[in-house]
């Protein structure tokens, strides 16, 4: 379903009849061509944003109904390494713009549904080899999904609301 319909995201909700153990988001794009601080795309930085920060709100909340019904539910939202405010870099301001707002939002939905019992983090897959990795990336896609998996499997709500690599280690805001 198109992620940024969110008629699309509903009707795609609404289609299931059962609970959900754990919700990925992982729709992303990497942006515009033309993504500096002096030279800026903005109807391509505002796609990205609705894209990689919109959307996975759009879908938390539209797929919540099927999460509460869940024994152990769990909202990881795939971010990036480059969204860390701790990465001092402007290339690639939208898409870094837009992953460090998904962390916040992410952030912000584990603290609400905490009450829910459902634990929320957002994930560094690491630099994967993707079309938007490209050949020169650190991991395989299998690696990186492997331990997005793995981590999936151990999250709780001990762990919710944080920033975390697909290896498991904590990253840095």
């Amino acid at each position: 379903f198109d992620v940024t319909d969110a008629d699309s995201v509903a009707n795609a909700a609404a289609s299931l009849d059962r609970p959900i153990d754990i919700l990925i988001n992982n729709a992303g794009i990497i942006g515009p061509d033309r993504q500096s601080t002096l030279d800026m795309d903005f109807d391509g930085f505002a796609q990205t944003l609705a894209v990689n920060v919109l959307a996975p709100l759009c879908v938390a909340q539209a797929f919540l109904p099927h999460l509460k019904r869940s024994e152990k539910p769990r909202l990881m939202t795939i971010s990036s390494g480059m969204g860390s405010m701790s990465y001092a870099s402007s290339d690639h301001l939208a898409y870094r713009a837009s992953k460090a707002a998904v962390n916040k939002v992410t952030q912000g939905l584990a603290t609400d549904l905490r009450r829910f019992g459902i634990a929320v983090v957002s994930i560094h897959p690491g630099w994967v080899r993707t079309d938007m990795g490209g050949r020169g990336a650190d991991i395989e896609a299998a690696q990186s999904a492997k331990g997005i998996l793995d981590v999936a499997e151990r999250l709780d709500l001990e762990g919710t609301g944080k920033f975390v690599r697909y290896d498991g280690a904590e990253m840095p805001w």
